[in-house]
């Protein structure tokens, strides 16, 4: 049965050709690493988030995915001359926007980082990459600590769900259902990754957080926001089998 089943009129994620390779910074053995970020209705947050990885030395290339937003996240994004933008005009969802930055890219290696991040700071790249490209593990997971105690406390109890993550490119465009995952893609690859009995090191991100669904767009909205993750989640645990930590 495959991991997720795509729903019943979710548009197609477009096949999209990789973008010219950029020098790698390390040379011509170095892996080459790519910053993929899924961006939806972030302008206000994006370029803090963007401003890190320009200056960050493991970084390559850096792709934004602008999932369909309505506000100036595109244009945010776009005024980085070294960024790479992709501009998807319907929402596929956070899945979705991986896949197509994913596909965007010939890199080695894949880092992917939401767009909300505050507190992230070059030294936590360097953390999230360095096992992967030491060939330490297969994949990273970013984990909160010392940024607010609702997310520290999110990622204790559940820390798979984590959007801050390193992987293989092919590892991680191998994993089945991606595409239509949604809010449940870091839990889809988790499972995909621990199955395989694949390597997995949580990496403490000290001083990192993010604002929740209620503060960036309001309570009401922000409650419904959450209940749909939390189904988008479920949908990825069907089987019955939660990741372990």
């Amino acid at each position: 049965m495959p991991l997720l089943s795509a729903p019943p009129h979710a548009p197609p994620v477009p096949e999209l050709a990789p973008s010219p390779d950029r020098r790698r910074r390390d040379g011509a053995g170095a892996l080459k690493v790519a910053a993929v970020v899924p961006a939806f209705n972030e302008e206000a947050r994006i370029g803090a988030v963007l401003e890190t990885l320009v200056g960050a030395a493991p970084v390559h290339e850096i792709v934004v995915v602008n999932d369909g937003s309505r506000d100036r996240t595109l244009e945010v994004a776009r005024s980085f001359p070294q960024v790479d933008t992709i501009d998807l005009p319907q929402n596929q969802g956070k899945g979705g926007a991986m896949r197509a930055g994913a596909q965007r890219t010939d890199a080695d290696v894949l880092l992917f980082l939401d767009a909300d991040l505050i507190g992230l700071q070059a030294p936590h790249v360097d953390d999230l990459l360095d096992p992967v490209l030491r060939g330490e593990a297969d994949m990273t997971v970013g984990v909160f600590r010392g940024g607010r105690l609702a997310t520290d406390l999110s990622h204790f109890l559940v820390s798979y769900i984590s959007g801050q993550r390193a992987i293989r490119r092919e590892l991680f465009l191998s994993i089945p259902g991606i595409a239509h995952s949604r809010s449940g893609v870091e839990t889809a690859i988790t499972r995909h990754v621990k199955a395989r009995g694949l390597r997995v090191r949580n990496v403490v991100m000290q001083g990192v957080t993010h604002p929740m669904k209620e503060e960036k767009i309001g309570l009401i909205p922000g409650s419904r926001a959450r209940l749909k993750m939390y189904w988008e989640i479920a949908r990825s645990l069907l089987d019955g089998q939660t990741p372990n930590d």
